[in-house]
């Protein structure tokens, strides 16, 4: 059971990794300083965004809009945060 948490646990700090890519290439995007009409880029950006909308959308819902800054990257990195390093380990002490 602790080697199935631990793989959970990898998994999660990966996906952070995959959100902060997200973010960043968007900011890259956003000004210019990565072509958004290079086929290579394009193809890495929808792939990021298929990959962390889903769980943005429904955290986007319940947050207000705060002037076109989006801080549901932010929620979603600190709810993996909490999860990586406070619910894992105290199911893996109950095993």
């Amino acid at each position: 059971m602790r080697e199935l948490l631990g793989f959970i646990s990898y998994i999660i700090g990966l996906y952070t990794w995959v959100v902060i890519a997200d973010v960043v290439l968007s900011w890259l995007m956003q000004l210019n300083v990565v072509n958004p009409y290079q086929p290579t880029v394009r193809s890495l950006a929808q792939a990021l965004h298929s990959v962390t909308e889903p769980f943005l959308r429904p955290i986007r819902r319940f947050l207000p809009t705060s002037g076109g800054i989006d801080f549901s990257p932010v929620v979603l990195l600190l709810a993996c945060y909490f999860l990586q390093s406070v619910i894992v380990p105290n199911i893996a002490k109950m095993f």
